[in-house]
């Protein structure tokens, strides 16, 4: 073929790609607008929902969580759903619009599903948490307006929220005693905030004393709504907190997004939790003559292996820090990570780093140690929190020593990776370069925390600690709650699993202390299918990377993966797989 045939048949194959990509952009275009114009009507309806997400043009207002204002927000996802497919044509999207069309219309039809077959306003006090405080508290912590501007807004809202009191007075029914219990202690933080939280957090500013003025009510409101918590409706806190077999394989299918059942899961999970107990106890047994140089290593059976495990774990929980050091501990943990991560070319590190390690604020305080609160994708530039939450101030000696004992020096590092580098801090800043709104928006839990625990056992197997088996074993010990914890998911709510066999399998099975478990078995009661989503995220993530090293062989490049990964933003893992490989075809 000569030269000008060759040009001319380049120029044809250009003018078809150009001429097949100009419909599915156009259709792209019109996904967009139509999900602009949805989060426009629902931020226009939930207030505390635009601040949440970064979009700050409402920071002013506060949502009516009346039940006519909620079947309001109900009605307008149903119409959303019944007008998706015809404003928006599937098969003239491309394959990345319709991975963002398929994705948006999932997260409409669950939260459909949930209103139907929950009912948290009712049921759960914690709810109204996020407005009572929470509204206020992100304004002043996550906004990248200037801070006057942020307080003006602060003042505003808060003259909203004895009105959600009075709802939440008004609504609530028949919560589970255990729910009732925390939102209780999360009160009595809300009140303190408002005592002298709040002044911390505006600073010095020359709004100061009307911040005063206007707390003063809301002090007196939360005060006279904790006398209701602990009275009233304490009096008649007899829900059933169990989900049921039903509705919790509903609610998992929807969750998950993914091609498993709650049986599937409870399955894989079991096999799991057993593998994993095995390597905690060949790394025991390597440790034991450390910690018990003149004591014979127990037999090697099933009860000698389960001893041996209990007290080297327990040998290795003597290590740690004290209570008023855990923060500092925390912090000192974060640039030996991050050194690691980059001498090793894990992933390359959000530059500049926006991630700044706090001490949980009271009100925030429940049933766990730590939390990331992540930059938010429609304001992006602002910080991200790795929040520590310390021993609380009316725990006793006993009660902060296993609490030490569980988050010890080694496990520290673990809850950092997981957390913040490379865990959620890094995953969430990527999310949020994504080009997808709806990506950036709609977010998948079971890839977001999937995520986190994968990189637990990644950096080890890198090389971080040098090898040190103590630090194995925590990592261990900490994939091996994420296990436990759909078995526990799945068992609290599927039958009627007791507390004292729950605590059985946490702390005989799955070596965890006391006051963890203890904690653990509310967290199980409080929520369903969540703590299921850590087990299912990681083995989608630890799975695929197997698939596709396999597949690349010698051209397998870690950090490539990684950040192939993350480009994604935060979809369902069944996407992972297509996407991921179209992405590594491209340039790092």
């Amino acid at each position: 073929m000569n030269r000008s045939k060759t040009a001319v048949l380049i120029g044809l194959m250009a003018l078809l790609c150009i001429l097949k990509t100009a419909p599915a952009q156009d259709a792209n275009r019109k996904l967009e607008t139509f999900f602009n114009q949805y989060l426009e009507e629902s931020f226009r309806q939930r207030p505390a929902l635009a601040t949440s997400l970064g979009d700050h043009r409402f920071d002013h207002l506060l949502d009516d969580v009346s039940p006519a204002a909620r079947a309001g927000w109900l009605d307008h996802k149903r119409k959303t759903l019944k007008a998706l497919p015809k404003a928006v044509k599937y098969a003239d999207l491309s394959r990345d619009g319709q991975i963002d069309f398929e994705i948006f219309k999932h997260d409409l039809e669950t939260d459909i599903w949930l209103a139907r077959n929950t009912h948290p306003y009712e049921e759960d006090p914690r709810t109204y948490g996020r407005y009572i405080s929470g509204s206020v508290y992100s304004l002043l912590t996550q906004s990248s307006l200037p801070q006057e501007t942020n307080i003006s807004n602060c003042l505003a809202r808060m003259a909203e929220i004895p009105k959600i009191i009075a709802v939440a007075q008004a609504t609530l029914t028949r919560p589970p005693k255990t729910v009732l219990e925390t939102a209780i202690r999360q009160n009595r933080g809300a009140i303190s905030f408002y005592q002298k939280g709040l002044f911390e957090f505006a600073g010095e500013t020359p709004q100061r004393d009307r911040l005063k003025a206007a707390a003063v009510p809301i002090v007196a409101a939360l005060e006279e709504f904790q006398i209701f918590l602990e009275g009233e409706l304490m009096s008649r806190a007899t829900g059933n907190w169990r989900l049921g077999r039903r509705k919790f394989g509903q609610k998992l299918e929807r969750v998950l997004n993914l091609d498993m059942g709650a049986k599937e899961v409870l399955a894989d999970a079991e096999v799991e939790f057993e593998r994993v107990r095995h390597e905690m106890y060949v790394i025991s047994r390597q440790l034991w003559s450390h910690y018990y140089p003149k004591s014979p290593l127990p037999p090697d059976d099933a009860e000698g292996r389960r001893e041996t495990i209990t007290r080297v774990v327990d040998a290795v929980s003597q290590e740690h820090g004290e209570p008023e050091a855990l923060l500092a501990d925390a912090q000192a943990t974060v640039e030996r990570i991050r050194t690691f991560i980059t001498e090793r070319d894990i992933l390359r590190l959000p530059d500049p780093d926006r991630c700044d390690v706090i001490e949980m604020p009271e009100f925030r305080r429940g049933n766990s140690l730590a939390y990331l609160e992540s930059a938010p994708p429609l304001d992006p530039g602002t910080i991200s929190m790795y929040a520590v939450s310390p021993p609380p101030a009316d725990w006793d000696a006993q009660r902060v020593k296993t609490f030490l004992e569980e988050y010890n020096r080694h496990m520290l590092q673990i809850l950092t990776i997981h957390e913040a580098y490379p865990g959620h801090y890094v995953q969430l800043e990527y999310a949020n370069r994504t080009g997808s709104l709806i990506r950036r928006v709609l977010q998948s839990g079971v890839y977001i925390e999937g995520w986190a625990v994968y990189t637990e056992q990644t950096m080890l197997d890198q090389g971080y600690g040098d090898g040190n088996l103590a630090l194995r074993l925590n990592q261990l010990k900490f994939y091996l709650r994420a296990v436990g914890n759909a078995i526990l998911d799945h068992r609290m709510h599927c039958s009627k699993m007791t507390d004292d066999e729950a605590l059985t399998l946490l702390m005989e099975e799955a070596f965890q202390s006391e006051g963890e478990a203890r904690l653990k078995i509310i967290r199980a009661k409080q929520s369903s299918v969540q703590l299921s989503t850590y087990f299912v995220g990681r083995m989608a993530h630890y799975r695929l990377r197997q698939q596709i090293q396999r597949e690349m062989g010698e051209a397998f490049d870690l950090g490539r993966y990684h950040e192939a990964v993350l480009a994604q933003g935060s979809v369902p893992v069944k996407y992972l797989p297509e996407l991921v490989r179209a992405r590594l075809k491209q340039p790092r």
